[in-house]
């Protein structure tokens, strides 16, 4: 009987990931996380893997071949958050040399020790173009030291059904051949915000619902009135000059756009309102809109479940890059 792959998730967060490679069947090894309340979600929604909390920085290399006593790992997923563009580069300093990008340093430290077949590490899409294309180039150079054939490119989530305009950066290193692939366009529309969480409960502000993480935030009158006069799709230049927020983020004191996938979620959409109702989207529709599935549960306070969500990889997206990698793997072992 065929094994099913091996993995391990680093970052792993409320699992957006991991949950895009168990539907593939992939096999937790273990997953690793530092944000307590991410940890419970995942625990809620993944009993049976093995989670490690804590600082990966404190993860020793012995502790890790304890876990896995002796088992291969095929796969090394994750998405290292990566704080340095604005220095890295402006001042002759390297990318992997800026002391904020150590959690990458520690995700290729993990690769070094583990030896996994494949690698998939994910990231914000502007680390593509950073640094005329140096910052990128840098990361490779760390992998093939470690024995990795590595290439990159951007991925829209849409494209794999997710209903969100969400661009981001994908390496995958190989350590058995150059051969890699990356997931090809799946879908021919599409799928919109309004397909996506229109079968809800309508709530007002502040209304509870029996279903689980659907909670309306309670928004002040204020608030209210502004957001009253934004229209499906529309954006704060709808308001009252007299009512408009003079500064801050364009991408606040919007609507949702219905008939469109929704904009980038992240892990405060509290000024982004709902296509047609006076509020923000609860929790519960956030994670639709990140491909999560209804039964997919998020602990904590509102604001950490909003940023469990934010910060996931979208299990649809995760899911493709699952099944790219089994080609991948399928077509190594036919020239074995």
């Amino acid at each position: 009987m065929e094994q099913n792959l091996t993995y391990i998730d680093l970052f792993c967060g409320a699992g957006g990931f991991s949950l895009g490679f168990e539907k593939m069947g992939f096999e937790n090894l273990f997953s690793l996380d530092i944000e307590p309340s991410f940890c419970n979600t995942y625990k809620a929604n993944f009993p049976s893997h093995t989670l490690i909390e804590k600082d990966i920085f404190n993860l020793a290399n012995d502790e890790i071949r304890y876990i896995l006593d002796g088992k291969d790992v095929d796969v090394v997923i994750g998405g290292p958050p990566c704080q340095g563009f604005s220095i890295a580069g402006n001042i002759g300093r390297k990318f992997v040399d800026d002391p904020r990008n150590h959690l990458f340093k520690e995700f290729a430290r993990v690769v070094s020790i583990v030896k996994p077949k494949y690698f998939v590490m994910e990231n914000v899409a502007r680390l593509y173009t950073h640094n005329k294309g140096e910052t990128r180039d840098e990361i490779i150079s760390v992998f093939k030291e470690l024995g990795y054939q590595v290439q990159c490119q951007i991925l829209n989530s849409a494209d794999f059904g997710v209903p969100q305009i969400r661009k981001r950066v994908i390496f995958i290193g190989s350590r058995l051949s150059d051969y890699i692939k990356f997931p090809e366009k799946s879908i021919n529309k599409y799928k919109t915000v309004k397909d996506a969480i229109d079968d809800f409960p309508k709530l007002e502000s502040g209304q509870l619902s029996d279903i689980q993480n659907h909670v309306a935030m309670k928004h002040s009158e204020q608030m209210l009135t502004k957001m009253s006069f934004v229209n499906d799709g529309g954006d704060r230049y709808q308001i009252p000059e007299k009512l408009r927020p003079l500064t801050g983020d364009v991408r606040k004191y919007i609507r949702y756009n219905s008939s469109q996938p929704a904009i980038c979620i992240t892990g405060d959409m509290r000024k982004v309102f709902h296509y047609s109702q006076n509020r923000a989207l609860t929790v519960r529709e956030l994670a639709k809109l990140q491909s999560f599935p209804n039964d997919f549960v998020f602990t904590g306070s509102t604001i950490s479940q909003q940023q469990q969500v934010g910060n996931s990889v979208p299990p649809l997206m995760a899911q493709a890059i699952a099944n790219t990698i089994l080609k991948i793997k399928k077509h190594d072992e036919s020239i074995s």
